[in-house]
């Protein structure tokens, strides 16, 4: 199929997903213009590198840089996008950039606490978050973490790495909740013990409270409390979808899109954080907010735009560095789901699991066999019939056989 030329598009974002998007319209012959807006400066980067290396200081944000500038590309940085209507993106700085197809790829941004004193914390998404925290974390030598996830739990890691004093507080019953399963998350909470992290589950923060010697005292519910120089706010993440929302595009938990990143309305699209895909493997929708999901929308929509095959979903796959230790998860996992170890060994912290659900392999999570990981992608991808009581090293390592 030949690529068409849709007149000039605009991007919404220069994040991963925009720049990703804006790179391959130009790799598959688009010769339009290409319009990238972002209220973000300086070169795009790799957004997963906030909460490590950003934040540890072993990188500068030149060594996270995404890649070069892209031929022929008009970028916008620094301005806010206010308003859309059918063929124009409007700006803060009063002017309005008109369009014949439109990317939404607005991303998502911090999720604040309402609660009293909330102001006093910071939050931590991009890499302009990273400058004030790290020194904040190093002025007081203690931090207090509000948010048990995957942000939350690297950002404690790096802070324990800088020689600061840190404590863990999650609203769940266990770390990680969203993702893992119990005993996962059991090995987490020993891993930051070893490390002098003390993490504390079943905690509703109700205040954030600044004392007379300057520290922060955040109290919850049930009447605990932690004292801590700084306080990260470490709560998720809400997508961008107001302006999508204000156009009339179908929005739930992010901007509706079919299998080829199309929104509700022609010649506009949707990738990354913000957007909501269809489930082609368990049905229903889903949104990924992980680093290959960025990259493979972003692809999947720049050929969309040009009228070329998509090819099928990407399965959903990321990654956390936590104390030198890499954990990798792949599919759509779940703390409610049954898990079989069928490599290695969780308390060993080397180890696979195959998540279950109604006897249907929905993913996996691991640490030190980053292929087999690949291979439940695979597998999922290719919707393999898998018998859970058959699950094993044996299929791991016959990569072509279906267990049923």
């Amino acid at each position: 199929m030949n690529a068409r030329q849709p007149g000039n598009v605009v991007i919404l974002g220069t994040g991963a997903t925009g720049y990703t998007a804006a790179k391959v319209l130009r790799a598959e012959g688009f010769t339009g213009d290409i319009t990238l807006i972002g209220n973000e400066r300086g070169a795009t980067y790799r957004r997963p590198a906030v909460s490590k290396e950003l934040l540890l200081g072993t990188k500068s944000i030149d060594q996270v840089v995404l890649g070069p500038e892209i031929d022929d590309v008009l970028v916008r940085a620094g301005v806010t996008a206010t308003a859309i209507t059918d063929s124009a993106v409007q700006l803060d700085d009063g002017d309005s950039v008109p369009f014949d197809t439109l990317l939404l790829a607005t991303g998502s941004r911090a999720r604040q606490l309402d609660l009293p004193g909330s102001g006093h914390a910071f939050t931590l998404r991009s890499a302009t978050d990273v400058a004030p925290l790290h020194a904040d974390i190093l002025r007081t030598g203690s931090l207090l973490v509000i948010g048990g996830g995957l942000i939350g739990c690297e950002a404690a890691a790096a802070a324990r790495a800088l020689g600061a004093e840190v404590t863990v507080v999650e609203a769940a019953s266990a770390p990680l909740n969203r993702i893992a399963p119990q005993s996962v998350s059991r090995m987490y909470r020993e891993l930051h013990a070893d490390n002098g992290i003390e993490i504390h589950t079943d905690v509703a923060v109700t205040e954030i409270e600044k004392q007379t010697d300057g520290t922060l005292r955040a109290t919850a519910r049930d009447g605990r409390a932690w004292c801590a120089g700084t306080v990260l706010v470490s709560a998720g993440s809400v997508p961008n979808t107001e302006l999508a929302a204000d156009l009339g595009l179908d929005t739930r938990s992010g901007i509706l899109v079919d299998a080829s990143m199309q929104t509700s309305a022609a010649g506009i699209y949707a990738a990354g954080d913000v957007a909501e895909v269809p489930n082609t493997v368990l049905g229903g929708t889903y949104r990924s907010e992980h680093w290959n999901g960025a990259i493979d929308q972003a692809t999947r929509a720049a050929r969309s735009i040009l009228g070329l095959d998509v090819g099928p979903l990407d399965v959903p796959w990321g990654w956390s560095t936590q104390h030198g230790i890499n954990l990798q998860f792949a599919g759509w996992t779940s703390a409610s789901d049954e898990f079989v170890v069928v490599r290695g060994s969780i308390e060993e912290r080397r180890f696979t699991a195959c998540a279950v659900r109604e006897n249907t392999l929905v993913g996996a999570i691991g640490v030190g066999y980053p292929k087999d990981i690949r291979q439940v992608r695979s597998r999922i991808a290719n919707r393999d019939h898998i018998d859970r009581d058959l699950l094993g090293q044996d299929w791991l390592d016959q990569p072509h056989a279906v267990v049923r």
